[in-house]
């Protein structure tokens, strides 16, 4: 009898399975295959030809699995270019931005959000108006500051100019404005400082959207080429994306499997970290939209 009754559940959940499955579903499954493979393809095969032999590379028809994987690449990318340097400046001035602009961030996020200021709306409209204008405008002004700074080749030189993001500030004023007054009130009342208020109430509730913001802004500031490229002139003092350019030829006959590997060095730690941190970061997000 069990039986019969748990055979009568399957086919019944089967068929309300099959009947949820609508064209909209069925094209909108279609999209979502189609982006994954727009999206991985160029990765996987940058991580193939990172391992193929030197005529592979250039092999036609297109040869989708190495079947004699070399790390002769790896070895040519790093005899070309010094990249444990690269590598070195990279994590330097992307972990000391990120903490920096996180701070500076948080801080302003929390004075928006919860202090009493005259003409606090104006000074927070100004700073979202920022947002409206392109990074490349303040491209000369800072330069003509750092170098007056005699800040050229130096990290501080690197890292100064994007120490304040009014987007990362916006996204987490937008969580902190989620966090009810009464857990605010209610601090204030036991004798807690706006700064006691802000590191026990407020980033607690608002630790995914925080954790996302930290990442976001890393990967910005580890992909970043026109600003590093701007104000460094020396081969120490290079970052990994403009590093790569290192391993292209301008007169043509470039190795293409060095490149890959060079690629393969600059993007292996953004992906593992986004491998790692992906709940975070969606979970960070879609509470974000939720709330707001």
């Amino acid at each position: 009898m069990s039986q019969a009754v748990s055979s009568s559940a399957g086919r019944t959940r089967g068929r309300r399975v099959r009947q949820k499955m609508t064209p909209g579903r069925v094209v909108m499954y279609l999209l979502l295959v189609v982006t994954l493979i727009v999206f991985l393809v160029p990765i996987y095969w940058m991580f193939v030809s990172a391992f193929k032999p030197q005529a592979d590379v250039y092999t036609w028809p297109i040869k989708w699995v190495t079947v004699h994987p070399t790390m002769a690449n790896f070895t040519e990318a790093m005899r070309a270019a010094p990249f444990l340097r690269f590598f070195w400046n990279s994590v330097v001035t992307s972990v000391v931005g990120t903490v920096v602009e996180l701070i500076f961030a948080v801080m302003c996020a929390y004075a928006f959000a919860f202090i009493k200021a005259p003409f606090k709306g104006f000074m927070f409209m100004l700073v979202l108006g920022s947002m409206m204008l392109p990074g490349h405008v303040t491209l000369l002004v800072n330069y003509i500051t750092i170098s007056q700074m005699d800040l050229l080749n130096t990290y501080a030189g690197i890292i100064l100019p994007s120490l304040a993001s009014s987007f990362i500030m916006f996204l987490l004023y937008q969580e902190m404005r989620t966090v009810p007054d009464e857990l605010i009130e209610s601090a204030r009342m036991d004798g807690a400082g706006h700064l006691t208020r802000m590191m026990r109430v407020v980033m607690p509730i608002c630790q995914p959207m925080v954790i996302t913001a930290a990442l976001i802004t890393f990967m910005g500031k580890w992909n970043a080429y026109v600003w590093p490229l701007i104000v460094t002139s020396t081969a120490d003092m290079r970052t990994l994306p403009i590093g790569l350019k290192f391993l292209q030829n301008d007169e043509g006959g470039t190795n293409w499997g060095a490149v890959m590997a060079g690629s393969v060095m600059a993007a292996a730690p953004m992906l593992i970290l986004f491998f790692i941190a992906q709940k975070k970061i969606v979970g960070g997000l879609a509470a974000g939209a939720v709330k707001g």
